[in-house]
């Protein structure tokens, strides 16, 4: 007992006898995340966040045109449209996808939302919701059963806070 030093478990934890134990490879470096706007509103923040510089995040809006009739008054497929202007269909971009983050500023989307929740849970896919917006009742009705992580938040800069935080 005399001669040894009563170390934290800090100390200890970081010692050299300690470093067997230690993991010495990196981290997963990126998560796959797609990024939906439900509403107009949202595909300003939506896009603000594509401008950056992202490991594998792929950002879309609704594809609401009149030639889009798969979306437009069914649940049964979603069209997305990237910033570019290509179109694909929601089932074609979920493959290899860890999470799923719907941003709204409005209740429009829901019926989107219902459709995304349900092709993620059906593949295992975490789904977040962050509502931008200052008066957010009937956004956070909407989109609150269809998210399992929910942000409510004037911050239009709480998207790249989220994506940043899961290495997207």
């Amino acid at each position: 007992m005399y001669g040894q030093s009563l170390l934290s478990n800090s100390q200890r934890a970081t010692a050299r006898s300690e470093s067997r134990y230690r993991i010495d490879y990196p981290l997963v470096p990126t998560r796959g995340a797609r990024v939906i706007a439900l509403d107009k509103g949202a595909e300003e923040i939506v896009r603000k966040a594509a401008s950056q510089q992202w490991q594998s995040a792929h950002f879309f809006a609704l594809d609401t045109s009149p030639s889009c009739d798969s979306y437009i008054g069914s649940s049964v497929e979603v069209t997305l449209r990237s910033f570019d202007g290509e179109t694909i269909p929601l089932n074609q971009e979920l493959d290899s996808v860890d999470v799923v983050v719907m941003v709204a500023t409005q209740d429009t989307g829901a019926a989107a939302a219902n459709t995304i929740a349900a092709a993620c849970t059906v593949r295992g896919i975490m789904t977040a919701g962050i509502i931008a917006s200052t008066n957010a009742d009937s956004t956070v009705a909407a989109l609150r059963p269809h998210a399992r992580i929910l942000i409510i938040s004037a911050d239009k800069n709480d998207l790249e806070y989220l994506l940043t935080a899961i290495r997207a």
